[in-house]
């Protein structure tokens, strides 16, 4: 009888073993990391990040009203304290378009300045705004376009004086939401269950049902300005260049792991780069087509939530807790 149960144990053990292993990633690894972890002066959680007209001016945005500036590109963080009543906001977007610029957050704040971020000034917003401001894009001097977090598209020429509702109903609460060069949006549910589409023009919102059984957990526009969609357990997908409507075949960039894939980011038209929880990070240099993994970034404690290109040589990761990467150069394909 001992010997049937340590027989048995013994299967248990190798059935274990091999569950491990084949939870393993079998992605290849890069031969160079071209992040680099930056040291910010808080450790509350970043939500975006822009420059101004000189590419070494920037401005990071982040909840605890955090509101960091750069004066060498990025190496370097400095906090900002705007004169603000005594609360604390979770400033979700910042944007530049040459010295205009424009903070949206929560509850209802938008900010604007004309000189770079030197002065800064609250705009007033309706009682009766649907939502709160939620992402902003400056657009040229005085002009900008805002969403809320129930999906409301707004646009002003006037710095803020007056706005120009561009919907008629707002999509509802979402969980992602990203505009295209053009002018595109696509917003995808708080459930994850559909994603809508709104293009410059049109009146409301255009809902699409998910095309599998997977929550979508992001979506975006490709630098082609074809969609991606990051659905849970590690899937992506882009549409047909050919037949927006329809999906190309899923793929896995990393085969049979549980994290998460959070946001994508084109370098540039073949180079693009996915982040994901617990410091994961990949990257493809042929479209999407295979893949390979950044490992040393696996051990930063934390989500990378959003990956930015201000330029093909200008990048950031932001993420919890005040993480924040700067890309430093070029990569090989190992």
């Amino acid at each position: 009888m001992d010997s049937i149960v340590r027989f048995l144990k013994q299967i248990v053990i190798l059935l274990v073993v091999a569950l491990f292993c084949a939870s393993c990633s079998s992605t290849p690894s890069m031969s160079n990391n071209p992040w680099q972890l930056i040291q910010v002066p808080t450790s509350a959680n970043l939500q975006d990040i822009a420059f101004t007209s000189d590419p070494n001016h920037g401005w990071l945005v982040g909840s605890d009203s955090t509101i960091l500036e750069t004066n060498d590109g990025g190496k370097t963080w400095q906090s900002r304290a705007l004169e603000l009543e005594d609360q604390k906001y979770r400033f979700t977007s910042v944007s530049f378009k040459g010295e205009d610029g424009w903070v949206t957050g929560e509850p209802s704040i938008l900010l604007h300045t004309t000189d770079g971020g030197k002065s800064w000034s609250r705009i007033p917003l309706s009682s009766k705004l649907p939502g709160a401001p939620n992402t902003i894009v400056a657009l040229s001097a005085n002009e900008a376009e805002m969403t809320t977090n129930v999906g409301a598209i707004y646009r002003t020429a006037d710095g803020g004086k007056t706005w120009k509702a561009l919907v008629q109903d707002a999509v509802g609460v979402f969980r992602n939401l990203d505009r295209s060069a053009d002018g595109k949006y696509v917003a995808v549910s708080a459930k994850g269950n559909f994603y809508s589409i709104w293009e410059p023009g049109q009146n409301s919102w255009v809902p699409h049902n998910r095309n599998s059984s997977r929550r979508v957990e992001n979506m975006g526009f490709g630098s082609d300005g074809r969609l991606w969609m990051l659905a849970r357990g590690g899937q992506i997908q882009f549409n047909d260049p050919e037949k927006p409507d329809e999906w190309l075949e899923a793929q896995y960039p990393e085969v049979s792991t549980s994290w998460g894939l959070l946001d994508v980011a084109y370098r540039t038209p073949s180079e693009l780069w996915v982040t994901g929880g617990s410091g994961n990070l990949l990257a493809s240099f042929d479209g999407g087509k295979t893949w390979q993994k950044d490992r040393n970034v696996e051990n930063i404690p934390g989500n990378l939530y959003k990956i930015i290109f201000v330029t093909p040589e200008q990048g950031f990761i932001i993420g919890q807790r005040g993480i924040l990467l700067k890309y430093e150069g070029a990569t090989q394909a190992a």
